[in-house]
């Protein structure tokens, strides 16, 4: 059965009171509190309130609360900080809430967005626990709702499967999510499932998967009938040991968290459904256990592709490559998909670029240019890196066509998705190597799992594919 998924917060409808959250910046500080009318000056003084982002007083009234004032903080600590207005859904008390002072249309909606976003809770372990009642935002005039929504929910999807064990989220708990999410949206979803389906077929999934009791499995989705085609590839590693070449126990404590490009190609996905998109979206997830036993693939082990190319297994802790290749081959033998990999792929694009960004690579300029524009719009921020031609011999072990994982340390995110260009064919292609976890509390994004890259391709997806 799949989980039950975290249910979206409501905003405040329209007609109701709502107080007012004053939001203001530490230039406009002086004039505000000389407005006429406003009589707060004494008690922000004295509570050395300098509207820093997010630094929030709540507002005495005659009859008790009147309202908040929360600061937008300076141009340099917005740029440094997204989401700084969504500490206020922690302080607040429960009510009905609007924003009020001089926001642009960007601030409002990564306002709001960050509002929704930071009101997610992941409590399926905790049934206990009453939730705690959250203050609700009314949606600013001009801000499209749905839109908003639709991204929140993809948000809350992905967070909810990578926050999910792995004893509650195998591959077949991720099928079971995977075919809820294509039945609410009408869309039609399949499963290859089988020692003798996959070995014949996606041979390098097989490899991966063919170790745990849980099976392996290819997932696949199709949704719309019109429109360009757009196809979304998620690696769906369950839970990664390393295989024979075992991670130590420190190394797998998140390693939960490595079906977290399967969790953020289906919030993706739920965005574009739940705002009706004119494309034909398709969505591929290998879903396995990268397990130890007697039938585990080995070290130098030689694994023949569904493409014909044969791979040197060079460390089984290089897995995620195998099964997205078996995945991107079968999405390339689609004539005229743009095709779009998100994985938890390697350690060095952590070390390039750190946990709050994913980089991504594509050749297509057109592409490159709207993710980038994108990641702006959508309060989801990349970084380009490149498909690097000169480190392809890298890549090239001798004994076989490909090494999964090649000698030396270096480029280890280049060359991960030059790997993964030999088996996209000759489509338009970008690979995201995410993240797909926070470490540590930040304004709307708890800490655990998290999305990266979806709604900057939201964004994305009018000029990248003409819609």
């Amino acid at each position: 059965m799949p989980p039950p998924f975290t249910p979206l917060p409501a905003f405040a409808p329209a007609g109701n009171a709502s107080l007012a959250l004053h939001v203001v910046s530490p230039d406009d500080l002086p004039d505000w509190l000389s407005g006429p009318g406003l009589t707060w000056k004494g008690w922000l003084d004295a509570t050395q309130f300098r509207a820093a982002l997010g630094d929030l007083r709540l507002l005495p009234g005659a009859d008790g609360l009147a309202g908040a004032v929360i600061g937008s903080g300076t141009k340099t600590a917005r740029a440094q900080g997204r989401f700084g207005l969504a500490k206020a859904v922690a302080t607040l008390p429960p009510g009905d809430w609007h924003l009020s002072g001089s926001l642009t249309e960007a601030a409002a909606k990564e306002a709001v967005l960050g509002w929704l976003l930071a009101s997610y809770r992941f409590d399926r372990y905790r049934p206990g626990k009453t939730p705690a009642a959250l203050p609700r935002l009314k949606l600013p005039d001009g801000l499209d709702g749905d839109s908003l929504l639709a991204m929140a929910a993809g948000e809350y999807l992905t967070r909810d499967l990578i926050n999910t064990p792995a004893n509650d989220m195998g591959p077949d708990d991720l099928q079971a999510a995977f075919f809820a999410l294509a039945q609410e949206y009408g869309a039609a979803a399949t499963a290859i499932v089988g020692d003798d389906l996959l070995a014949q077929n996606f041979p390098m999934i097989h490899a991966v998967g063919r170790a745990s009791p849980r099976a392996p499995r290819l997932l696949d989705m199709r949704w719309g009938n019109a429109g360009p085609q757009l196809t979304l590839v998620g690696k769906g590693v369950c839970f990664d040991t390393g295989g024979l070449d075992l991670k130590p126990s420190a190394g797998m404590l998140l390693m939960k968290k490595d079906m977290g490009g399967a969790a953020t190609v289906m919030g993706l996905a739920l965005m574009i459904m739940r705002l009706g998109l004119p494309l034909r979206l398709r969505v591929l997830v290998p879903a396995v256990e990268n397990s130890v036993s007697g039938a585990a693939m080995r070290p130098r082990d030689i694994l023949t592709s569904r493409r014909g190319l044969t791979v040197e297994v060079n460390n089984t802790d290089a897995e995620g490559r195998l099964i997205l290749a078996d995945a991107l081959t079968f999405a390339s033998e689609e004539d005229g998909a743009t095709i779009i990999s998100m994985a938890t792929l390697t350690g060095a694009a952590r070390v390039a670029v750190g946990p709050d960004l994913a980089p991504y690579f594509t050749d297509d300029p057109v592409m490159a240019t709207a993710i980038a524009a994108g990641a702006a719009a959508g309060f989801d921020p990349v970084w380009r890196l490149p498909f690097w031609d000169a480190y392809e011999p890298m890549i090239e072990p001798g004994i076989a066509d490909l090494d999964n994982a090649p000698s030396g340390g270096f480029a280890g995110a280049i060359t991960a998705a030059l790997f993964l260009r030999r088996f996209a064919g000759n489509t338009r292609y970008a690979h995201f190597d995410i993240y797909g976890h926070t470490p540590a509390d930040l304004p709307a994004r708890p800490k655990g799992g998290a999305g990266q890259g979806a709604r900057a391709v939201l964004h994305a997806l009018p000029d990248m594919l003409g819609l």
